[in-house]
């Protein structure tokens, strides 16, 4: 089956903190346009990771051409079309910003929203900007949806600070867009809290359709009580529907593997082959035929939230 995003990246600052410089990535079969990838900088305010640096926000390019994106033939050449940026601060502090790019697939559906509060202005949270492939009169409705606190997806991560997977948004009234939900096969999400500016909320929410879902796998590791390590919060797998279950007691260590990576360090990891990766997670995750997975933390105020962590 395939997956929305074709190629995640990672970029961190350099040791002067001038520009940002290639970390890890996922390419799959996509070699030559990760090797165009890898010697590249970018400066503050250049290139989505550079724009997503100095905005301090996600960024999303629905298309390339004539745009302020530095690798556009490269790009059409990989048959990418589409990008999304998100920065990760600890503070004031940039931390890396991960890529998401996506293909040019004919059937691809699928969304992914930026979405924001100004309390200043509205009690709601609206869409500032969303991908949604294929899928037109989704994306129509997203743009005359508003949420409050604690309704949809949005609202609910708004309300809660947390990361949230809401799973069977087919079924569920309570995402005030089921009538899309259902036209298009939208079946779930994950919503991310990344305001880093206190004069506004910011939520993104990656929506998983039928067809070309997000990742087939997503879980969310939290903090256990004493700090120690990380516990299993929440999942959604398409091969294992009582993930809960399969990790129950599971505890992830300050170092363990991609997660525990992620945790200490406060940026992304991903990782292009499971076979050997140490840690509960990836071995549930190979015995269930996945092989690759990327790792978000949630930062929040300079404190670590959460691991948002997707598999392929």
């Amino acid at each position: 089956m395939k997956t929305l995003i074709r190629v995640t990246e990672i970029w961190v600052p350099n040791k002067q903190h001038t520009h940002l410089e290639f970390f890890d990535g996922l390419y799959g079969e996509l070699a030559e346009f990760k090797g165009a990838s890898q010697t590249m900088t970018f400066p503050y305010g250049e290139g989505m990771p550079g724009k997503a640096w100095a905005t301090r926000r996600p960024v999303i390019l629905h298309s390339f051409e004539n745009s302020y994106f530095l690798r556009t033939e490269a790009a059409s050449k990989a048959g990418l079309t589409a990008g999304i940026a998100l920065p990760i601060f600890a503070g004031d502090y940039l931390q890396a910003v991960i890529v998401f790019f996506i293909g040019d697939d004919l059937d691809n559906v699928g969304g992914i929203e930026i979405w924001s509060n100004t309390p200043a202005d509205s009690f709601d949270m609206g869409m500032d900007d969303g991908y949604y492939g294929t899928a037109e009169t989704f994306e129509w409705t997203a743009r005359h949806t508003k949420f409050r606190p604690g309704f949809g997806l949005p609202g609910t991560v708004w309300q809660s600070g947390m990361p949230c997977i809401m799973q069977d948004l087919l079924s569920s009234k309570r995402t005030l867009r089921h009538d899309s939900n259902i036209r298009i096969g939208i079946s779930k999400g994950v919503g991310i809290p990344c305001s880093f500016d206190s004069k506004q909320a910011l939520v993104m929410t990656f929506l998983s359709a039928l067809g070309t879902p997000i990742a087939r796998r997503f879980e969310i590791w939290v903090p256990n009580e004493d700090g120690s390590g990380l516990r299993f919060g929440a999942g959604d797998c398409d091969q294992m529907p009582h993930l809960s279950e399969c990790h129950g007691e599971a505890t992830i260590a300050p170092w363990e593997g991609a997660i525990g990576e992620s945790w200490i360090k406060g940026i992304p990891t991903v990782r292009d082959n499971l076979v050997f990766e140490p840690g509960p997670a990836a071995r549930a995750a190979t015995a269930a035929g996945l092989t690759s997975m990327v790792v978000i933390p949630v930062i929040q105020d300079g404190r670590f939230k959460a691991a948002v962590t997707w598999y392929f």
